[in-house]
């Protein structure tokens, strides 16, 4: 196993002064919210439903990788808009219309219309939006990524690098459905057996978007023959585990790695929280809308956990600023191709690298229990 070598701050760091600069930026950003944070908002809608129309035009003419590739990017631009819609992205943007706010979108009857996937919107707010952001990198994290693969590293190393790859093509189905649908039904201290939770998880997931993507859309083809229908199943099917691995190869990486820190505690003060999120977390490449849309905007996830309420576009804005930021005050940055961070995810779950926990001094603080603080969830 290699052995961890993870950036630390460069002591003494200022974290008072860090914090200020980093709300500073917070401020500004969201003094900076107009128009064309919705135009870029429906630009990148207006990508997807150009894939999925160029998807749904060829998904007739026999397995083909056009069909796959359009309808598979349609579906993965979904998640980006859902990601920053739920995330309450748009939310104080001015004239922003009320079915692109997080209490609007995807909620209730729109789910078919907005974000039709096998992960329940609720669900995916609750666990994602407040569980893992309030609680990044720590063991209260839903999304630890090694402890939850712990099981894995029981078993022969080939039977670990196959469960990598089955999770690569299937994470929405045979691991998030379940998972975030797990997590809201006991968010009221409620204990669910097993039975009940697959019961809930069968009839609110795996009933609704296979019947949609699977069923339906095929027989739109029906006028076609039986052979057009056919090739739209195959394709829809196909389209789903492109769709898994390109969500699951932006997603999976971003907390994790032998120089990505994990968290004992809850830390002390909002100071330590905003550096958690940055030596908890990774960036891709960055830069372009093309290459942002590539990697659904999940690039710039250091800027994204410590500003989730702002849209795309700022934290496109917001990027070299933070990073200016990080550099004036010792604090590691970590950027580096998707790739290679997936190369990373596979080492961690299988077990040939290990996460390293951040240590008091990593932190800047004193040796001492930190107590649970309401701004986390913020």
């Amino acid at each position: 196993m290699d052995t961890p070598t993870p950036k630390a701050p460069k002591a003494p760091v200022d974290l008072e002064g860090f914090r200020r600069e980093i709300e500073e930026l917070r401020r500004e950003l969201r003094d900076s919210l107009g128009p064309e944070d919705l135009a870029h908002l429906r630009k990148i809608e207006r990508w997807g439903r150009t894939a999925t129309a160029l998807g749904l035009a060829t998904a007739w003419m026999g397995p083909n990788p056009i069909s796959i590739g359009g309808l598979a990017l349609g579906r993965s631009t979904r998640w980006i808009v859902m990601h920053h819609i739920g995330h309450r992205g748009y939310d104080r943007v001015p004239g922003v219309p009320k079915n692109r706010t997080s209490k609007v979108f995807a909620m209730g009857r729109r789910r078919a219309l907005d974000w039709l996937d096998w992960i329940v919107p609720d669900a995916w707010n609750y666990e994602h939006n407040i569980l893992h952001h309030s609680f990044t990198g720590e063991l209260d994290d839903p999304d630890l990524v090694e402890r939850n693969s712990a099981w894995v590293r029981e078993h022969p190393m080939w039977v670990r690098y196959a469960f990598f790859g089955f999770l690569t093509l299937t994470w929405r189905e045979s691991y998030y459905s379940k998972n975030t649908l797990q997590t809201w039904m006991a968010r009221k201290g409620e204990k669910f057996t097993e039975k009940e939770i697959w019961r809930e998880v069968i009839r609110r997931s795996f009933l609704l978007y296979p019947a949609v993507q699977f069923g339906l859309l095929p027989l739109l083809f029906a006028p076609l023959g039986p052979l057009a229908v056919g090739s739209a199943f195959v394709n829809s099917v196909l389209a789903d585990f492109v769709t898994n691995a390109h969500t699951f190869l932006v997603v999976g990486p971003n907390h994790s790695g032998d120089d990505v820190y994990r968290f004992a505690d809850r830390p002390k003060d909002k100071a330590e929280w905003y550096l958690r999120q940055i030596i908890g977390s990774v960036n891709f490449n960055t830069g372009g809308d093309l290459r942002d849309y590539a990697h659904l905007f999940l690039n710039y996830q250091i800027e994204h956990h410590l500003f989730p309420d702002i849209p795309m576009r700022q934290c496109q804005a917001a990027q070299p600023r933070v990073k200016a930021i990080c550099e004036k005050h010792g604090i590691p940055y970590l950027q580096e191709s998707v790739f290679k961070r997936y190369a990373q995810l596979a080492a961690v779950i299988v077990g040939k690298k290990k996460m390293p926990y951040a240590s008091d001094e990593v932190l800047g603080r004193e040796p001492e229990a930190s107590e649970i603080s309401d701004w986390a969830a913020e």
